[in-house]
């Protein structure tokens, strides 16, 4: 009989070590990414609730019904248009949703090739790169709509490409940390090895490793822009009337705080739990993402 092989053994051991533990990996759902995600599909909800049910006419000015309080009729009550509140607030969702997905959209389809480009050119071409993008940092988001509207006119287009402009580069900055990670690692230098162009590269091996970044990214951005829209339209550069606009909707309360703050009550939570909710949902999705945290748990 021939003598055991000991090396099987601990070579067993090592190969089992070397292959990837799926289940520790999996990372379980953190309460940010539960609650921030509720709070983000209840938003979600109201909006898309807005486009087939109102309790009534957020537009109609009712004289007679002047500063309602709550009741069954008027949940939040009126304002001092005779204007349903609530029927505001669904519509509202409705508006600050679509200028936070137009702005998050400029901002990704600009900032993300951007970032791809600087982190796979030559050092000093980078470092070119992002100085001319941070120049666009010296323009806040609101600073930039203001400039936009007195050129342009006061609109929702104007809130959302200021918006956009003003949120390149925390992408380009972003992604191109995140490409300049993925350039060094092995399979990276296969592919040039292997004769595949910059181009390929960037489709085929960047942006599939970059995609969580941009998730995250465009989570946190998408609440920057409904706090940037709320206060636009609170500073009279937002979205126009008789659209309505929980930042508008704040601004036309603030003659009323003393015999009816309601008014302000209602379009305030509604922007605060919004924030919360993409914030949250940024935070979740960065620790599930994210593989530096892993080891953290």
């Amino acid at each position: 009989m021939s003598a055991p092989d000991t090396k099987s053994a601990p070579d067993t051991k090592a190969a089992a070590s070397a292959v990837p533990d799926v289940r520790r990996r999996r990372r379980p759902v953190t309460g940010s990414l539960l609650v921030g995600g509720l709070i983000v599909a209840l938003v979600f909800g109201m909006a898309l609730l807005s486009f087939v049910w109102t309790p009534h006419d957020p537009t109609l000015v009712n004289a007679s019904a002047r500063l309602e309080k709550p009741s069954l009729e008027y949940w939040f009550g009126t304002d001092k248009f005779g204007r349903d509140v609530f029927s505001q607030i669904l519509v509202g969702s409705r508006t600050t949703l679509f200028v936070g997905f137009v702005a998050v959209g400029v901002a990704a389809l600009v900032g993300v090739p951007l970032g791809i480009a600087a982190g796979m050119a030559p050092r000093w071409l980078g470092e070119l790169l992002m100085r001319a993008n941070d120049l666009l940092l010296a323009f806040p988001a609101l600073l930039l709509a203001i400039m936009f509207a007195a050129v342009y006119g006061a609109s929702t287009l104007v809130a959302m490409v200021a918006i956009g402009i003003a949120s390149i580069p925390n992408f380009a900055r972003l992604i191109r940390g995140g490409t300049l990670q993925v350039m060094k690692t092995e399979y990276v230098t296969a592919a040039r090895a292997a004769g595949r162009g910059p181009f390929a590269i960037a489709v085929r091996h960047v942006l599939p490793n970059v995609s969580s970044l941009v998730i995250v990214q465009a989570s946190v951005g998408f609440a920057i822009a409904v706090l940037a829209e709320a206060a636009l339209s609170f500073l009279g550069f937002g979205t126009p009337p008789p659209t309505p606009s929980w930042g508008r909707m704040l601004q036309e309360s603030q003659e009323m705080l003393s015999s009816a703050p309601r008014l302000a009550v209602f379009p305030g939570i509604a922007i605060a739990v919004a924030v919360l909710g993409f914030n949250l949902l940024g935070d979740g999705l960065r620790d599930r993402f994210d593989p530096k945290l892993e080891d953290r748990r």
